[in-house]
């Protein structure tokens, strides 16, 4: 009797290949591509070609108790709870050692804060190629950081600082490059500030943040929220751009994401007696101007935790799905993390997405301190951009 040859992965048909590339992990696709030419050509196709949208996917990553996860969430079953696919969450192995308290994307890398603040790590999920960053002096944990490149795609972090001795406000930035491999440090004395929880997000190689007046008076309450651009060229911060609402601290919650990779989103939410919440999009955006236009209002009868409230948006199917940190409801130990999907129709689903550890530690006193992980969400375009390695970790 003669034993039949075994399939290769490059003799297997197109139709299986098509169902098995949906459900492999973007932080596996490294290897996948390296068992022969046609994997390495069909990943390609489908990661940075059009099918993921066409499947109507989220690519990207979420912060769980301080590590970096990798995920699906398809959007074709909303309206439905017979179809509807719950989002696909999976550790990423290659960060499984450390403990990540940011991330942002930029270009198809991501930036990953460490918790302890001694490093940054840029990370190339789809190449598998990792970098380590030390700092110029040393980092702190209100630091703010953003990522981006100039106009000869010379990729670049942002770090802004503060008097973290004093009310914490910004006097000045260093911007690190990848290509000389150093820090370059600017003096700043702005009237704006940014808050501390507040990420930027990168849009065309340049950074976007959420900004306001500074506060010169003591016990100043209503403070003006504007766009404030970074400009990785010519490293410098760009004039205030306006949101399309009025929004003052003191009763309001504002929040930024990216819609693919030319349009920016600001979720608003009034904390009144109704909650409604807003967000609306660019329709034109650079260093020195924007646009915006409403895509969605609701009144969503939930609050935003001001220190989570990481968003997407949908475009095609009109949905908005916002990750919030559920109220601390006596429960020491933990908390949920939930996925609020909105449509423009009146469609809401709350979906919970995981839980999120008190990972306080008690102090002398035996008081052990409310330490979540917000669940952060970026999401992911993936690139085929080498990163200039360095391996000093």
């Amino acid at each position: 009797m003669e034993l039949g040859r075994m399939t290769t992965m490059s003799e297997l048909p197109g139709d299986v290949v098509e169902e098995i590339l949906p459900k492999v992990p973007l932080t596996s696709l490294s290897a996948l591509r390296s068992t022969c030419k046609k994997w390495n050509s069909l990943s390609k196709n489908r990661i940075v070609g059009k099918a993921a949208a066409v499947r109507k996917q989220f690519l990207g990553f979420i912060m769980m108790d301080y590590r970096v996860c990798s995920m699906r969430f398809n959007l074709q079953g909303i309206g439905n709870d017979e179809e509807f696919v719950h989002p696909s969450i999976k550790q990423v192995g290659i960060l499984d050692k450390i403990e990540i308290s940011n991330v942002f994307h930029c270009d198809g890398l991501l930036l990953c804060v460490l918790k302890d603040n001694s490093r940054l790590v840029v990370w190339n999920p789809y190449l598998g190629q990792t970098r380590w960053i030390q700092p110029r002096d040393s980092f702190h944990r209100l630091d703010r950081y953003a990522l981006g490149y100039d106009k000869d795609r010379n990729h670049k972090i942002l770090r802004i600082f503060a008097d973290y001795e004093g009310r914490n406000q910004v006097f000045g930035y260093e911007v690190f490059s990848f290509r000389t491999d150093s820090w370059k440090a600017f003096h700043l004395t702005p009237d704006w500030d940014i808050e501390s929880h507040q990420r930027g997000m990168s849009l065309k190689g340049n950074a976007y943040f959420l900004a306001q007046e500074k506060k010169l008076k003591v016990g100043r309450r209503k403070v003006e929220d504007f766009l404030l651009s970074f400009d990785f060229t010519r490293e410098t911060f760009g004039p205030r751009l306006p949101l399309p609402i009025r929004s003052y601290e003191a009763d309001n919650f504002v929040s930024l994401s990216c819609v693919g990779e030319e349009q920016l989103a600001v979720l608003h939410q009034s904390w009144g007696i109704c909650d409604v919440l807003e967000i609306c999009v660019t329709n034109k955006i650079d260093p020195d101007a924007v646009v915006w236009s409403k895509f969605l209002s609701s009144v969503s009868g939930f609050s935003v935790n001001p220190r989570a409230g990481s968003f997407f948006i949908d475009e095609e199917i009109k949905v908005a799905v916002v990750f919030d940190l559920d109220e601390d409801k006596g429960n020491e130990t933990c908390r949920n993390q939930t996925a609020y999907i909105i449509g423009q129709d009146g469609y809401f689903k709350s979906v919970n997405v995981g839980e999120a550890r008190n990972l306080g530690k008690p102090d002398k006193d035996g008081y052990t301190p409310r330490l979540y992980c917000r669940p952060l969400v970026c999401s992911y375009v993936p690139s085929l951009g080498q990163l200039q390695i360095n391996n000093k970790s």
